[in-house]
């Protein structure tokens, strides 16, 4: 086949098995929730977008750079959770990898399909947004220019999400626990990035540097000393500032950022094909076996299977529990890094230094169990057990629970017992719950995964 035809191949499989899913229909649905929710916010009843401290004043062109703002925001983590743990998550890959097509063309037409759906978030997200936009802006009320700039900003951050994904999905390493993390700093950087590049002058190289790319029209028509630019801020000046977005958009090297980011995205697809590696059955890795003798692996060994079948446990729970409590820090590294968590309580400010290592530890082993116990197939195994399943994800919140006390035993002694106590059982036992209840809704790690760290990050920032 050509590379054509198998690009075309790729794109019509994938977006057949996006078509019959149903979870595609509640992710269009969570785009105008999303643009909704952060309107009223923005209107000042929480939080707001502010330049210079001041709300702008909401004309149909600023209506339309804010939509974008949504999308960069609240959208994009959403989108690439969906595509992560969406439909085309999992490949034939038995059958495809030993395809003589080419991995570029199969990258290429698979990408093709995730920008056809992400160009759908958008229709979902513009059709409510002019509704709603007719209902608040001030002045003359145009959709067109709703529209152009929404599109404009918001287009090539879509793409370069799936890009990302492709090429995430590409490399082994990337395709668990450490592509997810990826993607969180990702997200994180492209809001923090892009306000302080805002501050020089507009040109293609410090436009590039926004991928959301919605900072330059708001802040170029900025008045003078209102140069600052915040999303969240919580103490604002009273009246509103008047900017001009179209500004902005003329600006030097923004239009041709705005096409550079989409071009980007179609190299990051093809590099994806061009690096991908084929993937591999799991087995049991030797290269960390010196650390059994410090897991709970080795403290409470799982069952050999060539052992005779074992007596009722007799102490019931408890055993539940300790058997959670063993595969949740399962992990080689879980013992090491535990260790530097508990040495990271010992500083003086444990709600900012020790807690937050310590759930972001818990954050990937609780959500990598989470995933693994609520997949689909395996519950109704489960439903075989002793125990209920439903028993078996109330052990799973106290084993957690129980392990994020242990890791803060050390700054217990260091710092008193009462308020380490008190931080370290709420934040386990409530890390525990959201990663179990969103893991049995997903069933796969992924959303627990990236809404624990967006979590995580609001706890150490608060």
């Amino acid at each position: 086949m050509t590379a054509s035809t198998v690009t075309a191949s790729a794109f019509g499989a994938d977006l057949l098995r996006y078509r019959r899913s149903a979870s595609l229909w509640l992710l269009l649905l969570c785009a105008p929730v999303a643009a909704r929710y952060m309107i009223s916010e923005t209107e000042g009843e929480g939080v707001s977008i502010a330049v210079g401290g001041q709300l702008p004043v909401l004309t149909s062109p600023v209506f339309g750079i804010w939509l974008g703002i949504v999308v960069s925001t609240l959208v994009m983590p959403v989108v690439f959770i969906y595509l992560r743990a969406g439909p085309t998550r999992r490949q034939p890959w038995q059958l495809d990898e030993t395809s003589p097509a080419s991995r570029i063309a199969i990258a290429l037409g698979r990408f093709g399909a995730d920008a056809a759906i992400m160009m759908g978030v958008l229709i979902a997200l513009s059709l409510p947004g002019l509704f709603l936009a007719w209902m608040k802006v001030t002045g003359p009320y145009q959709p067109g220019h709703i529209l152009l700039l929404l599109w404009v900003v918001a287009g090539p951050t879509l793409l370069a999400v799936a890009a990302i994904r492709i090429l995430f999905d590409a490399v082994p390493i990337l395709r668990g626990a450490l592509g997810d993390f990826l993607f969180f700093m990702l997200w994180m950087a492209s809001i923090i990035v892009p306000s302080i590049a805002a501050e020089n002058g507009s040109t293609f190289a410090n436009n590039m540097a926004s991928v959301g790319g919605a900072i330059r029209p708001l802040m170029e028509s900025a008045p003078p000393g209102s140069e600052s630019f915040a999303i969240g801020t919580s103490s604002l000046a009273p009246g509103r500032v008047e900017l001009d977005p179209w500004a902005g958009i003329g600006a030097q090297g923004y239009l041709a950022s705005r096409a550079g980011w989409v071009l980007l995205s179609l190299a990051i697809a093809a590099l994806a094909g061009l690096v991908y590696r084929p993937h591999k059955s799991k087995a049991r890795t030797q290269s960390f076996a010196w650390l059994d003798r410090l897991t709970l692996r080795r403290l409470l060994p799982g069952a050999a299977p060539s052992a005779q079948r074992a007596s009722r446990a007799g102490l019931g729970i408890v055993s539940l529990v300790l058997a959670e409590m063993r595969l949740i820090a399962s992990g080689p590294l879980f013992p090491l890094l535990a260790v530097g968590a508990a040495a990271i309580g010992l500083a003086d400010d444990y709600r900012h230094a020790g807690s937050p290592a310590a759930l972001l530890l818990l954050v990937f082993a609780l959500s990598s169990h989470a995933g693994r116990t609520e997949a689909r197939g395996l519950v109704a195994l489960t439903a075989t057990a002793p125990f209920h399943p439903m028993i078996r994800r109330v052990a799973f919140v106290i084993a957690g629970t129980v392990l994020s006390l242990a890791i803060a035993v050390p700054a217990m002694m260091v710092h008193g017992p009462l308020h380490v106590l008190e931080l370290a059982f709420l934040t386990g036992a409530a890390a525990s719950l959201a990663a179990i209840v969103l893991a049995w809704a997903a069933r796969s790690p992924f959303v627990a995964r990236i809404t624990l760290l967006i979590g995580w990050y609001a706890y150490l920032a608060s």
